[in-house]
């Protein structure tokens, strides 16, 4: 954790000198060097000072880089395929337990059943599918949405005549290769 580069990196996106801080927070120029040199390790009373003052909350002072936004641009996505290679998944993002993904089926694609533990949340971008689990079976069309939990056998069908695009997230670590090539 590197809060010191983590407040200076935020004090010059903002534009603030090392003065300007003293004069909000009440600290030495000294210690506001030292603590952005990590030559010191403030108090939480003084970092919440130091949050105050740049307008952030004290959280964010304290994540590791690895911890902060996640950014996956669109021409570096991870993409494969399951199901004999006719389902396309992009992997779009992923943090901690959770993963999204854009998944797409040819005409009469299925995902096989499937079950795993985590939740999953479904927004149907294109086409025309058929979700089911155990007794629930839905038709869904572009802009409807769905969710459930995936300890429970289910199953996602392409019944349209055209691919059909789904956006998918899971809040468990999970292979959608896995889940998808059954």
């Amino acid at each position: 954790m590197d809060i010191g580069l983590a407040i200076r990196t935020i004090r010059k996106q903002k534009q603030i000198t090392i003065m300007q801080m003293c004069e909000g927070t009440g600290l030495s120029k000294g210690f506001i060097s030292n603590v952005e040199n990590n030559k010191t390790s403030p108090s939480i009373a003084t970092l919440e000072s130091i949050a105050d003052y740049l307008e952030v909350p004290l959280p964010y002072l304290l994540l590791s880089p690895e911890q902060r936004m996640n950014v996956v641009r669109k021409d570096e996505r991870k993409e494969t395929t399951a199901g004999s290679g006719q389902i396309k998944v992009q992997h779009l993002t992923a943090k901690g337990a959770m993963r999204m993904s854009i998944v797409e089926l040819p005409a009469g694609a299925s995902t096989g059943v499937n079950k795993h533990a985590g939740e999953e949340s479904h927004l149907v971008l294109q086409g025309l599918i058929r979700a089911e689990q155990c007794e629930d079976v839905e038709i869904l069309e572009a802009g409807d949405s769905f969710s459930w939990n995936a300890i429970v056998p289910h199953e996602v069908t392409n019944i349209g005549e055209e691919p059909a695009v789904v956006l998918i997230a899971v809040s468990k670590e999970l292979d959608l290769d896995h889940l998808l090539d059954k």
